[in-house]
């Protein structure tokens, strides 16, 4: 009898897909698809061994589809009555037509899949998860493949063993295999009879917990989840296996696909399936207008459990796979085979980013840190160590846009010392980045583009650039206050100043270890900042430095970045400066208008700040007023030491000096005249003289009394380089003479008796002009002590480059007169005039020329920097 044309196109077919007749009968198989079709009994059994791995089985209706004499009969008459039966064709149209019930669609007809027809349909396919041999595309396609990875000895005696084999293996497999295998993940994510594994460990638990949870549409498995405590061991461990397996597919998750299907196709229908993909387009978009709020809801909770376990995220486990190995080993050998809510793995990653070599790893951490700042839920350490604090603290506060971690950062004094502790350790994580700090970023998303548009993210750069522009007036009240709050935080504990915990890693080390250990859970409170601050002189990083200076200028314009002052001054500024706005110095200056009423503590923690900000003037928030005179005057000079300022005292007489600038002169050197330790030249060199010289005036008259006594004894001081400071301090101060000032009051008198035309009679500062008259008229000064201040005035120093300066100028008289008596030319001559100097005139010429030359660099390098005494510098003139 010949074959059928159907027959041998069906034997062509299955030759195409490697089946040979003795894999399956295919002439019975013909037969029984035929009888299918006329919706008759198969006329024989089909035993498949197509795959050698899986034991041979008979196909189910004999054609391995699903009967079309059974419960479907009526259901495939109205939903598949042009699809051939056999080889899984019938039960796939039927199954199509189940999906688009789940996603909310409407029949052709209008109708629906009966219930008797869903049973069968269930049954069926759970006995085909059983046996790869039962699904007839399926061992075809991977019939190659079950045979290189999937031999006798990798696999165990269960249900499925060929096809669980295979999904373990999916990224080796060929393009034909791995889209059946898919078909069956699809298939057991919809229903957990599909997956034999797991219908086999979870059947018993799911009929107890899950009663009356309706079939399908991945409902059971979600019940399972949600009750994962309760399970048996071996159900949790391959309910787990399950959501590792899906992971990286939206289509894995038939929850999210029955819920999100809309919005995928709304906002991801370009997107390609696999590496979670869909799943990082439906995260980017849900917080748009449009997206649907159920799937919003759904799609979060997916992320919760996401962030429970590394493993659960297909693109941080793919890029960190050797990362992990090589950074966090440790962890993800001591994670146990079923999801704990372990995050040990995700931490470890976090803290060690900066030692990751994987790019893709670095992203893939980078992305979990930025959904742990913004959302509580996505940092499952955290929320589980204040899961009580969130409940009795923050229950009305809803998750999302960092509301529940800024209300447990508004009330850390509260929380439970777990809590408080896990929040620090992720606060530390989060001080790295803008990106981390969801707050900042969308309050800052202009200034960002306005003042740090080239700056690159991480390491803190873009917080600190924000920082240095919290006073412009191009900052908007939202961005300054969340940059405020993170000054204020970041003084609190060194370890949330990322930059300079960075970068000052060794000196705390070795110079602050003892002052505030970091593993006993503690904050330091400041007080390794004030350390670093102290020991500033023994900091050889430049780099520390740089940071240290950062800090030291916030403290400076805002009196709440210094954390020990803030608390000492606390009740000091609520008294004297309650309406006194923070920043730009303000309240600093507000305590220092009321010095002699403030608390002893106070006092104490502003004259600690004022002797930092006597090194350099750029301390000083007020000084920013003398930013131009700096560029202009003292742009050459080395910040440091004092060396601006007194670049700036030498130039504050010049006519285009601002006035702000000039106040700004003035009371800094009111200050130091009337403190010794805030003159830095003075307190640095003037140490040991003041110890021995002076000890008795340090405690009886305070800083000024100092300054006096080391000025009265001046030639008796034991260091040369304090007597040069004596002498410049007591210029400064005559050249700054106010009536009754206590550095100068000596001078009262004799001011007002010999200088009556220029003696500020309403008590006012002049600058230079009594110290000069007082200098020109000291023959007829007659206190001793005032005498004694302005001869010290001029340092020999002073009167040596006096000497050479008036040398130069002598030779420079000479040439002058030999230039008027002597005819070098002749002057009735026409034409190009021309001098000409030989022998010893040129000679004399040339070395008075270089003398000049040299004598100006000299005198302009050492007046600019001091760098020939260390840090003094030296005012020209005659006068004072």
């Amino acid at each position: 009898m010949a074959k059928s044309p159907i027959l041998t196109w069906l034997f062509l077919g299955l030759v195409v897909l490697g089946i040979s007749a003795v894999d399956l009968d295919t002439e019975q198989l013909e037969d029984n698809e035929e009888a299918q079709q006329d919706r008759d009994e198969p006329t024989a059994d089909v035993v498949s061994q197509i795959v050698e791995q899986a034991d041979d089985v008979d196909l189910q209706s004999g054609t391995g589809d699903i009967s079309t004499t059974g419960d479907c009969n009526e259901d495939i008459e109205r939903f598949c009555p042009d699809v051939k039966p056999g080889e899984s064709r019938m039960s796939e149209c039927l199954t199509n037509q189940l999906n688009d019930e789940e996603s909310g669609k409407q029949a052709d007809e209008g109708g629906k899949l009966s219930d008797k027809c869903k049973e069968e349909m269930r049954a069926f396919k759970a006995e085909r998860s059983t046996n790869i041999n039962l699904n007839i595309p399926l061992a075809a396609s991977c019939k190659d493949d079950a045979a290189k990875y999937c031999s006798d000895s990798n696999l165990y005696p269960e249900p499925g063993a060929v096809i669980t084999c295979l999904r373990e293996v999916e990224e080796k497999l060929a393009t034909g295999c791995k889209d059946e295998i898919m078909k069956t993940k699809i298939e057991a994510s919809q229903d957990i009879a599909a997956d034999a594994m797991l219908s086999e460990l979870c059947t018993d638990d799911a009929e107890v917990l899950c009663e009356g949870v309706k079939a399908g549409g991945g409902r059971i498995q979600e019940c399972l989840r949600k009750k994962r405590a309760q399970l048996s061991w071996d159900c949790q461990e391959e309910l787990f296996r399950k959501e590792v397996e899906d992971a990286d597919n939206l289509s894995l998750n038939a929850v999210l696909m029955r819920t999100c299907g809309k919005d995928k196709k709304k906002f991801c229908s370009d997107v390609k399936p696999g590496m979670g993909l869909a799943k990082k387009c439906l995260e980017d978009k849900r917080s748009d207008p449009d997206f649907s709020s159920e799937c919003k809801v759904k799609f979060e909770e997916m992320m919760v459990r996401r962030a429970s376990d590394f493993r659960l995220d297909a693109n941080l486990r793919e890029q960190c796979r050797e990362d992990i190995e090589e950074v966090c080993g440790y962890e993800k050998d001591s994670l146990d085979t079923i999801a704990g809510y372990d995050g040990r793995v995700i931490e470890c990653l976090q803290d060690y980013k900066d030692e990751l070599i994987v790019p893709g790893c670095k992203e893939a951490v980078h992305a979990v840190t930025v959904r742990a700042g913004e959302d509580i839920r996505m940092d499952r350490p955290l929320a589980d160590a204040c899961y009580e604090d969130r409940k009795s603290l923050c229950s009305g506060v809803a998750p999302g846009s960092a509301r529940v971690l800024r209300c447990l950062q508004d009330n850390r004094n509260q929380l439970a010392y777990e809590c408080r502790a896990t929040l620090f350790d992720q606060e530390v994580r989060l001080a790295e980045d803008i990106d981390f700090k969801y707050p900042m970023k969308k309050a800052c998303t202009k200034e960002t583009e306005l003042f740090c548009k080239d700056i690159p993210h991480g390491h803190a750069r873009v917080i600190k650039c924000l920082q240095e522009h919290d006073e412009d007036k191009e900052m908007s009240t939202e961005c300054r206050a969340e940059v405020k709050r993170d000054e204020v935080r970041e003084a609190e504990d060194y370890r949330l100043d990322y930059r300079l915990n960075k970068e000052c890693d060794m000196e705390i080390d070795t110079l602050c270890a003892d002052v505030c250990s970091p593993f006993q859970g503690q904050a330091c409170g400041g007080s390794v900042v004030a350390c670093l601050m102290e020991a500033r002189e023994n900091i050889t990083s430049d780099s520390c430095k740089k940071e240290l200076f950062s800090s030291e200028k916030r403290m400076g314009n805002d009196y709440r970045t210094d954390a020990q002052l803030k608390e000492a001054c606390s009740e000091d500024v609520e008294k004297f400066c309650p309406t006194v706005e923070p920043g730009n110095g303000r309240v600093h200056q507000c305590l220092m208008e009321n010095k002699k009423e403030l608390s002893a503590s106070c006092k104490s923690m502003e004259d600690k700040l004022q002797l930092v900000q006597a090194d350099d003037v750029r301390l000083r928030p007020g000084f920013k007023a003398c930013k131009e005179e700096i560029q202009v005057y003292c742009n050459n000079v080395k910040p440091g030491m004092g060396r601006l300022f007194r670049c700036l005292q030498a130039n504050a007489e010049k006519s285009d000096v601002s006035e702000t600038c000039k106040t700004q002169v003035l009371q800094k050197q009111g200050r130091m005249s009337t403190n010794w330790k805030m003159d830095f030249g003075v307190a640095h060199s003037c140490k040991g003289d003041v110890d021995k010289v002076c000890a008795k005036a340090k405690v009886e008259h305070g800083g000024a009394g100092v300054l006096k006594c080391l000025a009265e004894n001046h030639d008796s001081l034991a260091s040369s380089d304090c007597q040069n400071e004596v002498a410049r301090a007591t210029k400064m101060a005559l050249w700054q003479y106010r009536k009754g000032a206590a550095m100068t009051e000596e001078c009262d008198e004799d001011a007002q008796t010999l200088c009556p035309e220029v003696y500020p009679s309403d008590g006012s500062s002049v600058l230079k002009k009594i110290g000069n008259c007082l200098t020109e008229k000291v023959a007829t000064i007659t206190s001793g002590a005032c005498k004694k201040m302005v001869e010290i005035s001029i340092t020999q120093e002073e009167s040596a480059d006096f000497e050479k300066s008036l040398a130069s100028v002598t030779i420079m008289n000479e040439l002058h007169k030999i230039d008027t008596t002597s005819t070098f030319v002749d002057p009735e001559e026409e034409g190009l005039h021309v001098l000409t100097l030989t022998g010893w005139v040129a000679l004399a010429s040339i070395a008075a020329l270089v003398i000049v030359l040299v004598g100006g660099v000299v005198f302009a390098y050492r007046k600019f920097t001091g760098t020939d005494q260390g840090y003094t510098l030296v005012v020209k003139g005659g006068g004072v």
